[in-house]
């Protein structure tokens, strides 16, 4: 995940509520049982010692939301300056977390967090095309509809001396497909989508195909799930989208573990692994790609802020600086990472780091 999405928590006050929970609502007593979770939740608030408004706050949140489509979980994230994160995850949690600290807890929401990209949608065929970009939780469309007029060849005899009605209607479908390319180009420079989902019936986005620049070919991803002027499902374009989107996340993770592995086995200097290499790196700003494994309750320490991280006291001290505070590893490592821009990964069996944590760096440390 993009560290940008978090950058307001890095800027927030605390002291923070973690709330990650089965959000489901798929059966007919959902609406008790969502009653049910969150008494139990409030108790567990409330033994942390969470105030009276921001329990108020999270009490809106769960109960006065609308109701989920079908399995789903469901993050918040409290501080000092309200509800800063009501976001949706893509499987619900086997059990609920609620946790208050001085620092916010992301990694269920770096392992199950829905993408966030910026991505667009275009329907098309050879009369123009429909494009929709998302871009957190706006949308923007708009229609380009090409001037290449007829696309349709005529059912009666053309007068001679209009030329050939078929190579007519197939140039005009190419020049509205033109239009919608140029678009598309026009909007990967403006906007840099990071994928380009295009629907339509496949004699349309193979034409489409075959007009578009380079920059913008590489980001499509097409989409069998109807055609633009005959209809599609939205559930089954949503759906389509989010086995999509799994499979980026996928290809993110196997990207990272294949990074990580080279570099490790090559000594290149480029990835580190264990509390007290990265936190090596993160104070150095070196982190590229911070991988998330199993941390457990480790702890590390840190000055007046998270850029003096380190391991231990000791280390702390040898830099020059008091320990100020004992932080939980798996709360503020992901936040020093936030922090200088880092990528987040949470890692699966591909690789077990040492200390559960590792990171591909940006340049080869000393």
């Amino acid at each position: 995940m993009q560290a940008e999405r978090f950058r307001p928590l890095v800027e927030s006050k605390g002291p923070y509520e973690s709330v990650y929970y089965d959000d489901s609502h798929d059966t007919e007593d959902a609406p008790a049982q969502r009653d049910l979770k969150w008494r139990a939740m409030r108790e567990e608030l409330e033994q942390h010692g969470a105030s009276a408004e921001v329990v108020e706050i999270l009490e809106r949140a769960v109960v006065d939301s609308p109701p989920a489509v079908g399995r789903s979980g469901r993050a918040l994230i409290a501080g000092a300056d309200g509800l800063l994160l009501d976001e949706t995850l893509i499987r619900p949690m086997d059990t609920p977390v609620v946790r208050m600290s001085s620092l916010p807890y992301l990694v269920p929401l770096v392992e199950h967090g829905a993408l966030h990209p910026t991505y667009a949608v275009v329907a098309v065929d050879h009369t123009g095309g429909d494009v929709a970009v998302h871009r957190d939780t706006k949308v923007s469309a708009e229609t380009v509809d090409g001037d290449g007029y007829p696309i349709h060849k005529a059912d009666t005899a053309e007068t001679a001396g209009y030329g050939d009605p078929q190579k007519r209607t197939m140039e005009a479908g190419r020049k509205n497909l033109r239009a919608v390319a140029e678009r598309l180009a026009n909007l990967v420079d403006d906007e840099s989508p990071d994928v380009i989902f295009v629907v339509g019936e496949v004699q349309s986005r193979s034409d489409l195909a075959a007009t578009l620049e380079q920059r913008v070919a590489e980001r499509v991803v097409e989409l069998e799930v109807g055609a633009r002027h005959s209809g599609f499902d939205d559930a089954d374009l949503q759906h389509a989208i989010a086995q999509e989107f799994l499979k980026l996340r996928l290809a993110t993770i196997d990207r990272a573990a294949q990074q990580f592995s080279q570099a490790i086995g090559q000594r290149s200097g480029l990835a580190t692994q264990g509390l007290d290499g990265v936190c090596a790196a993160l104070r150095a700003g070196a982190v590229e790609t911070l991988i998330i494994g199993d941390v457990g309750d480790a702890t590390v320490v840190a000055g007046a802020d998270l850029s003096t991280i380190a391991p231990n006291a000791n280390v702390l001290s040898e830099l020059g600086t008091a320990p100020d505070q004992t932080l939980r590893a798996d709360e503020a490592l992901p936040l020093a990472a936030i922090r200088t821009g880092a990528t987040l990964v949470r890692t699966d069996e591909r690789i077990t780091p040492d200390d559960g944590v590792a990171a591909v760096l940006r340049y080869a440390m000393p």
